[in-house]
């Protein structure tokens, strides 16, 4: 799982570059061809053609949000850039530790040019893993974990390497929401109150809403301690549902299972083998955006793992703590 994967890039959702985007798909690159030059019959002239080459940035997007005219979207992947702290060519996009500022917003700008969108403002917040979502209108929120907005021409962003971005769009009212969702904001309901926030800004309705849950650590990876589910069962009803359990195997005990038998009463024989507690993030989320009031054709969910897909995605866990960070971006063309 924290290996880089030899799967094909392959998955639920669909890359998403524009017109725009595709004829900035090469750079130059010098060749010598022959033509024909005009005058006397001087053929084999020499002259300088550019050949472009093709981009390895990409970006992708929830089916359910692409066919909405007037929007702007996109998560990115770790392909694609100018940071060499994560293995060379990583489409970093978070200010981290390991990588240089310069390498960071020149992998942005190429991100929104990626997007055709090289002129927009990036809003960003500080995230710190609340419940904290603020309106942007061109100012930048210090601390929060969300940003929703109707003001056209600017994107807003969260950043993720593990934890799961999610989208909202009101096809009506032409406003939309980007939320940070790791296990402290989904138990504090960050995608419920996103539609509530939705609801108070915009007058926002759910029938008239379009949710897409980018690509994050999903339950076959993500371990968890007994104290992360008794938050949730703290909160949620269906809490059980969103856990499941193994037991670590112990190939001793398994091949000498005789060696392990006790006469000792009911009660105080060793202890079982360690059980793993894991969390799937995303139908905590898809169950609270229902809650909200969407319906299941409604919402969107990626079934793109970061843990099991680094050689796509960056992922905090998998990499142990040595990772860059991802983006999730959504805007409102003019018009």
């Amino acid at each position: 799982m924290d290996g880089r994967s030899s799967k094909p890039i392959e998955s639920g959702l669909q890359g998403c570059r524009s017109q725009s985007a595709a004829r900035a798909l090469f750079r130059f690159q010098n060749i010598t061809c022959q033509r024909k030059t005009s005058g006397p019959a001087r053929y084999n002239d020499t002259v300088q053609m550019r050949r472009q080459a093709r981009s390895t940035i990409k970006i992708e997007c929830a089916p359910n949000l692409q066919q909405i005219s007037w929007l702007v979207h996109g998560f990115s992947t770790r392909l694609g850039g100018f940071s060499k702290a994560y293995g060379g060519r990583a489409l970093n996009l978070g200010y981290t530790p390991e990588d240089s500022r310069e390498a960071v917003d020149r992998n942005r700008a190429a991100f929104l040019r990626e997007l055709d969108k090289p002129d927009w403002p990036l809003i960003t917040v500080r995230q710190v893993h609340s419940d904290l979502i603020w309106q942007a209108e061109g100012e930048r929120p210090a601390v929060g974990d969300g940003l929703l907005t109707s003001r056209e021409g600017m994107m807003v962003s969260v950043r993720t390497a593990d934890c799961h971005p999610i989208l909202l769009v009101d096809v009506k009212k032409r406003a939309v929401a980007v939320l940070h969702a790791g296990w402290r904001g989904t138990v504090k309901r960050i995608a419920e109150k996103g539609v509530g926030e939705m609801r108070r800004y915009f007058r926002s309705h759910p029938e008239d809403l379009r949710a897409a849950i980018g690509p994050g650590i999903h339950g076959c990876c993500y371990e968890v301690g007994e104290e992360v589910r008794e938050q949730f069962q703290s909160q949620f009803a269906y809490a059980d549902a969103l856990f499941s359990e193994t037991k670590e195997s112990d190939p001793i005990r398994e091949r000498y299972p005789l060696l392990f038998l006790t006469a000792r009463a009911p009660g105080h024989s060793e202890p079982l083998l360690p059980v793993k507690i894991r969390l799937d993030l995303v139908e905590a989320n898809r169950r609270q955006l229902l809650a909200a009031g969407l319906r299941r054709r409604q919402v969107f969910a990626s079934p793109l793992c970061s843990s099991c897909r680094t050689d796509l995605l960056f992922s905090h866990r998998a990499e142990k703590g040595n990772s860059g960070r991802m983006m999730a971006v959504i805007g409102i063309k003019p018009g």
